[in-house]
């Protein structure tokens, strides 16, 4: 039997046989792609921004804050320095005839501790001692008692009427060493001419 039937559609020519076309890509929105991007990343990119907030505050902050003045120079040690006459002292057992002693105190106002380096007085007839004994060190904000012991070594060169009797004192710091003179008050020359009128009243 001999007949047309319907025409079978050849190969390829079905709809389903034809290959499906790709996605269209958004190539113009590149932001597109960066939306993925921090959707895979988010936790890395939320601890970043995190750390970078906190280092510009921790900087700012820092740039910020208040600063102390710079400091100058330490001062000259006989600047920083008070000597105060205290009265008379028992004479050391082992002392010469015709010792007599007094003290005073050494105290360091600011700065820097200070080094009391040598104590001394003017008159030829006269020979000083201390205890303690420079060099030592006087610590700022401390008193520091000094007691001074004087031996007369020759009348004729000794003053009968001290009026403004001093002491000479070189001081060390950080900064300079001075020779300072340091007149101790009406008292020590009151004591110390009375002092001088026994020692040498034999003479």
């Amino acid at each position: 039997m001999s007949g047309v039937g319907p025409v079978e559609p050849g190969e390829g020519t079905r709809a389903w046989d034809a290959a499906e076309p790709p996605p269209p890509q958004d190539l113009g929105q590149p932001h597109g792609r960066l939306v993925a991007l921090y959707a895979r990343h988010r936790r890395a990119a939320l601890a970043s921004a995190t750390a970078a907030v906190l280092v510009a505050g921790g900087g700012y902050l820092y740039a910020t804050r208040p600063q102390e003045p710079p400091t100058g120079p330490a001062p000259y040690p006989s600047q920083a320095v008070d000597v105060t006459y205290l009265g008379k002292e028992g004479t050391p057992a082992n002392a010469p005839r015709g010792s007599f002693s007094f003290g005073m105190k050494v105290t360091a106002l600011s700065g820097p501790p200070i080094t009391v380096v040598r104590i001394s007085q003017p008159y030829a007839g006269l020979a000083l001692t201390s205890v303690p004994k420079p060099p030592f060190r006087a610590r700022t904000g401390f008193g520091h008692k000094i007691v001074f012991t004087l031996h007369v070594t020759e009348c004729a060169h000794t003053p009968r009427n001290a009026g403004l009797p001093f002491l000479d004192v070189t001081l060390r710091n950080t900064r300079a060493i001075e020779d300072h003179s340091f007149i101790l008050g009406e008292r020590y020359a009151h004591d110390l001419s009375e002092a001088l009128q026994v020692a040498c009243s034999n003479e």
